[in-house]
């Protein structure tokens, strides 16, 4: 009998000011009574570069497959992964007006630590209140504060 995977709730996000300019990531992540908080950002980025690398960070600071509840609210990450990405791949990473996907690095990457885990995809609006995602929005803000501090 197999060991059921670890329960997640995870809640990501990527802000930038400019875009492209200084751009951050953040995810909040609780499993049972244990939180965490991630953060980071690059000097030169976009918006979409953002919020695809918070929930590559995010499921892969997992040590172990788990099942993961991911909150995001950017309609890009949603609909690559629910609409897009199959046909991305089975033309050979080109959309179907055949052009290079744009951000395939990261959207490889995030294909990659989607297939460790057992993801369900719950979209949420931004900036409405809901407390993960104001949490998230947070911490991405965070990342971009502490490149600037860098700069």
């Amino acid at each position: 009998m197999t060991e059921p995977q670890p329960v997640v709730e995870m809640w990501s996000d990527g802000a930038c000011k400019g875009n492209p300019g200084v751009g951050g990531w953040g995810v909040w992540m609780r499993s049972g009574r244990h939180e965490r908080e991630l953060c980071g950002g690059a000097e030169l980025t976009t918006n979409n570069q953002m919020e695809l690398q918070a929930v590559i960070e995010g499921l892969r600071a997992l040590k172990v497959p788990c099942e993961v509840t991911l909150h995001v609210d950017s309609s890009y990450v949603m609909n690559g992964m629910k609409t897009w990405i199959a046909g991305w791949k089975r033309n050979g990473w080109k959309t179907s007006a055949k052009k290079p996907v744009k951000n395939v690095e990261l959207w490889q990457s995030l294909d990659t630590e989607v297939g460790r885990h057992t993801v369900h995809w719950v979209w949420v609006k931004g900036h409405s209140g809901d407390p993960g995602n104001e949490r998230a929005d947070e911490l991405a803000n965070k990342g971009v504060d502490e490149i600037r501090a860098h700069s």
